[in-house]
């Protein structure tokens, strides 16, 4: 059975992002925060009334950006039930102070795929909308067919000026 586990692992880690970290970047291409192996650096800042868009880019154990290949799994024509247990989750966060919510694959079909290459990226996008002045945090999971493939080591800092 010990090659049956690993043959099973090893088909299950092509579709699983093995990720130690992550970074958000704002729509300029500049890193705001940063978590690699536990450690943090940045935070979201943004103004009530404000939104930020942020695109999530998951790293490896280098350090690197981690090129996706979700051709084979996070195809259109598997419906759209599949998006449903896939993608990013943000939870934690007290909506009195920030909103944070995951930009959906629908809303993505709808814009222009040629300005914006990061928007393109598979839906890995948060919006970030400033409500009132304070700090919250939210926790960040990257979900493949119901269960974390990664899960925030730490909460992610919002403030709101």
């Amino acid at each position: 059975t010990g090659c049956e586990d690993d043959d099973h692992d090893h088909d299950h880690d092509e579709d699983h992002t093995d990720a130690d970290g992550f970074v958000l970047e704002d729509e300029s291409g500049t890193v705001v925060y940063r978590e690699f192996e536990g450690t943090m650096t940045g935070s979201v800042t943004l103004s009530v009334g404000e939104t930020l868009e942020l695109t999530v880019h998951f790293l490896d154990h280098n350090g690197n950006e981690i090129e996706h290949s979700d051709d084979e799994h996070d195809d259109h024509d598997d419906g759209d039930d599949h998006d449903d247990s896939d993608g990013l989750v943000v939870s934690g966060n007290d909506a009195t102070i920030a909103v944070v919510e995951v930009e959906g694959h629908d809303e993505e079909e709808g814009e222009d795929h040629g300005d914006d290459d990061h928007g393109d990226e598979h839906g890995n996008a948060l919006h970030v909308e400033g409500i009132s002045a304070g700090s919250t945090s939210f926790r960040l999971q990257l979900m493949h067919e119901g269960h974390a493939d990664y899960t925030s080591t730490n909460l992610v800092p919002v403030v709101v000026n």
